[in-house]
């Protein structure tokens, strides 16, 4: 019986999202890209996944989206700990245990984006044993790199798939005041840096380029005047569709396009948290966007962005001893009545925060000129 009700636990997931999903039709000439936001590992998260032999089970954080990672061709998101090893810590040093990415590894996730402010949480041998860790897993890397050998061999970062090419670009603004150690490399966001790596980008002949920043003020709900500038900045420069982190808040997501030209280049300022242990107002949930390209005459086009919210439960919510992320849509079957009401207040405020994308880019390329 113990074996038969495991089962039903992990299909119970797909059942409900096939129940309650209209799948988007892709053809064999279609891309599609999920991008989701911050994967966090707080003390709580670290201590209600720690079993008594001592090992940690994430095996139930995901169970809820994983459908909705895997439908996608390519899956990314943002590693914003450090697999450092012993003593699992969270905030402010980050070091996660080693099953977390594993769950990560097994919820879909193909590419990780690793630049950011907690990079350099646990030092050189946090940064080195993070990438070990990705690549003994086999899960693609862009951010911070072991020596100029690893970043010349392997960035700007190329997944090839379905015969499309995709270029992708990571940078951060900063690591908390920590100094990177040579050989190590993090990804700065500095201007003439990112021209290079924008060319280089270009000269690999990708259908897409997309560059993911961490940048922008946390908790701040709408972007600041300086990363409007620099998302139509990288755009001019040749980059394709943006995607922002860092903030733990959603923030809106904008097309900037042509009145003549029928390319659009999506901007998705903050994804918010993807899983953490935050509980805020706005920060205990996020945005994850997926991304539908075709080849169109020969030229790779932006079909759509299918937007879709998840909100992360936790123990003192659901009684129970693993946070959970659930979409937006799952059974209200499956959420007693503090989950309910904690998830349908994330959903409406981050609803509204999301009708503001519309006037971030009043003025499109060609009126400029």
């Amino acid at each position: 019986m113990n074996i038969i009700n495991k089962y039903i636990s992990q299909l119970l997931p797909i059942v409900l999202w096939l129940s309650a999903t209209t799948v988007f039709a892709v053809s064999s000439d279609t891309l599609s890209i999920f991008f989701a936001g911050d994967l966090m590992q707080h003390d709580a998260q670290i201590n209600a996944a720690k079993m008594a032999d001592g090992r940690y089970d994430y095996s139930r954080c995901f169970m809820y989206v994983r459908p909705y990672i895997r439908s996608a061709d390519i899956a990314v998101g943002n590693l914003e700990v450090t697999l450092g090893g012993p003593p699992y810590r969270g905030y402010p040093a980050f070091s996660a245990p080693d099953e977390f990415l594993f769950a990560i590894r097994d919820a879909g996730f193909d590419v990780l984006m690793t630049a950011n402010n907690h990079c350099l949480d646990r030092g050189k041998p946090g940064l080195e044993r993070t990438i070990d860790m990705l690549d003994s897993l086999k899960i693609k890397r862009a951010g911070t790199y072991k020596n100029a050998d690893d970043r010349i061999h392997n960035y700007p970062l190329l997944v090839e798939k379905k015969g499309f090419k995709v270029a992708f670009l990571n940078a951060t603004y900063g690591t908390n005041g920590i100094r990177v150690t040579k050989p190590n490399i993090v990804n700065f966001i500095d201007r003439q840096q990112l021209k290079q790596d924008i060319m280089k980008a270009r000269l690999m002949k990708p259908d897409i380029i997309i560059a993911v920043m961490h940048w922008g003020q946390e908790y701040k709900t709408t972007p600041s005047s300086e990363e409007i500038e620099l998302a139509e900045w990288l755009i001019s420069m040749g980059v394709d569709h943006v995607i922002g982190s860092h903030p733990h808040v959603v923030q809106p997501v904008a097309m900037i396009g042509d009145s003549i030209c029928p390319q659009k280049h999506l901007v998705v300022f903050s994804l918010g948290n993807y899983i953490s242990n935050m509980s805020a107002r706005n920060t205990d949930g996020g945005l994850s966007v997926k991304l539908y390209f075709k080849r169109i005459n020969g030229i790779t086009r932006l079909l759509s962005c299918e937007k879709s919210l998840v909100w992360t439960s936790r123990p003192i919510l659901n009684n129970k001893s693993d946070f959970i992320l659930y979409p937006a849509d799952i059974d209200a079957k499956c959420l007693n009545n503090n989950e309910k009401q904690k998830m349908n207040r994330y959903i409406q405020d981050t609803n509204r925060i999301l009708k503001n994308g519309d006037s971030i880019f009043v003025i499109d390329k060609n009126e400029k000129k």
